[in-house]
């Protein structure tokens, strides 16, 4: 995420431009403003490989907190906003941050987090004004632009390139960094794998690209990076709503795009005279990740679409990569595609291979190296015992083409009777019910049987929770599939707890219903 070259070729263009308030800034702003950034992030005593952490929402001041670290040789933290302060202290002490950037409206919870953050000396306020100025612990708080007023514009005189060392979203335990090795480059030449995804993904110079998710997630911020290197320009959404996003599209002829399979969801469920009316000519490519897209939606966004919807799977950790384009999809209906990065193996609970077509643990001989920072006992846990392998424990197979075929997170696997059930095929089906608006499903404790299945859905809104209704839902599950992978029961939520970034976090849900087991094998 560096302007580079851009700051003046196109120096009045803007870099970007904020959907709801229209706040914009171009590149001549963007690398003025990053500069002064950098050189007070050495004023405070970083230098290269050091780390500093950004706790905010979409908002203008986003881009040009990465932007200074990554022209600067610093590791940037960009942390979920949604965090409690409890879980923002975890993550700002694992990173070894002394540096934390917060907004005023997130000021409330960074205040209580840095009670508990011994080692961030500064705490930069965006938007705060003048009023903000005090301490906290050991964290002195300013004004963002107050700080940065009187620092030089220009670039600072030892620069190298920085990267985000981002955290997994932490559905599985505490959330854990992901640390890249930086090479002694000039922030001109990015990581290796930015150039694959620049190609992959088609990526243009003067592309308009629309961000509808969260900037602290890795594939927004990637797709921003790879636009602001291509001397773009990106409209950042505060929020996702299916209206607005469809409006933003025709307003500034968006070119490029990436969306979770929930966007996807919340769109086919808008009034058909609204869906057609969209004006989606200017769209060359629109990319989704990030949790499995269930094959009802994915077909109907084609139909709608047409065929320049491009899927990808990968983690954070970057062990491997797969992708497919529209047709290759519509041939191998559920794939999340072909291995393009890393070399990928299915093995059974024993790390045997297991056949063509049926489901095991995914590991890949490492495409990028990483670990997981100050934990060096998680990361032994992803390697295989020879090291030449790694795992994030999702699960799936290789059909008869070498696609790869999902089935679910290792945890959320369901042991029912002695059978392996994948929660991801009822929830897929559920999803596509005209009642439902999201769904989980998940084992819960059966003394005869060891698991059974459950579901809680969220209804559309006007859709009343009751008995009757959850008769229905598992009657529909039923009619399509083995009674053994439909829910035994069926609870409503108002809201499942999705993070912004459409994972969801189903264990919140899950271990609810095993308190008071010391184990979740009965």
């Amino acid at each position: 995420m560096y302007p580079g070259k851009h700051a003046q070729q196109y120096a009045n263009r803007p870099a970007f431009i904020m959907a709801g308030s229209g706040e914009s800034m171009t590149y001549a702003e963007l690398e003025a403003r990053s500069n002064r950034l950098a050189h007070l992030l050495r004023a405070q005593g970083l230098n290269r490989l050091d780390h500093y952490a950004v706790f905010m929402e979409n908002n203008r001041y986003f881009l040009e907190s990465c932007v200074a670290g990554e022209r600067s040789g610093l590791y940037y933290t960009c942390i979920n906003a949604y965090l409690a302060p409890e879980e923002m202290a975890y993550v700002v002490n694992n990173s070894e941050s002394t540096v934390l950037i917060t907004s005023a409206e997130k000021l409330a919870v960074a205040r209580q987090a840095l009670a508990d953050c011994p080692k961030v000396q500064l705490c930069l306020v965006a938007g705060g004004g003048a009023g903000v100025a005090g301490r906290v612990g050991t964290a002195r708080l300013v004004d963002f632009d107050e700080a940065v007023a009187g620092m030089p514009d220009t670039p600072i005189e030892d620069e190298w390139l920085g990267t985000a060392m981002l955290y997994s979203s932490g559905t599985t335990g505490r959330p854990k960094g992901v640390l890249r090795p930086l090479p002694d480059n000039p922030p001109s030449q990015p990581l290796p794998l930015f150039g694959f995804l620049n190609k992959l993904w088609q990526c243009e110079e003067g592309m308009m690209y629309l961000s509808p998710a969260p900037l602290y997630h890795s594939a927004p911020l990637a797709n921003v990076s790879l636009a602001i290197r291509n001397g773009g320009t990106v409209i950042i959404m505060e929020h996702f709503d299916p209206q607005q996003y469809l409006a933003l599209i025709a307003k500034y002829r968006i070119t490029h795009t990436q969306l979770v399979p929930t966007m996807f969801s919340r769109m086919l469920k808008l009034p058909p005279e609204e869906r057609a009316r969209a004006d989606l000519s200017t769209l060359k490519i629109a990319i989704h990740a990030a949790a499995p897209c269930p094959a009802q939606v994915k077909e109907q966004m084609i139909e709608w679409w047409g065929p320049i919807i491009h899927e990808y799977y990968g983690a954070t950790e970057g062990l491997g990569f797969t992708a497919c384009d529209s047709h290759e999809w519509l041939a191998h209906r559920g794939t999340v595609g072909k291995v393009l990065l890393g070399d990928i193996h299915i093995f059974d609970e024993q790390m045997q291979p297991v056949p063509k077509g049926q489901s095991g643990e995914i590991w890949f001989k490492t495409a990028t190296p990483f670990v997981y920072f100050n934990d060096p006992e998680r990361t032994a846990l992803t390697r295989s015992r020879d090291g030449t392998m790694s795992t994030v424990g999702d699960m799936g197979y290789l059909d008869d083409d070498d696609f790869l075929h999902l089935t679910d997170r290792s945890t959320f696997m369901i042991i029912s009777g002695g059978v392996n059930i994948y929660p991801q095929e009822c929830e897929n089906l559920l999803i596509t019910h005209p009642k439902v608006g999201d769904a989980a499903v998940f084992g819960v404790p059966n003394k005869d049987l060891g698991e059974e299945v459950k579901a809680v859905v969220q209804t559309l809104p006007g859709v009343a929770h009751t008995p009757d209704l959850a008769v229905e839902l598992i009657e529909f599950c039923r009619s399509h599939l083995a009674h053994m992978k439909c829910p035994k029961t069926v609870d409503f939520t108002d809201q499942l707890p999705r993070l912004p970034t459409g994972k969801l976090y189903k264990r919140k849900l899950r271990d609810a219903f095993w308190v008071g087991h010391a184990s979740r094998i009965v």
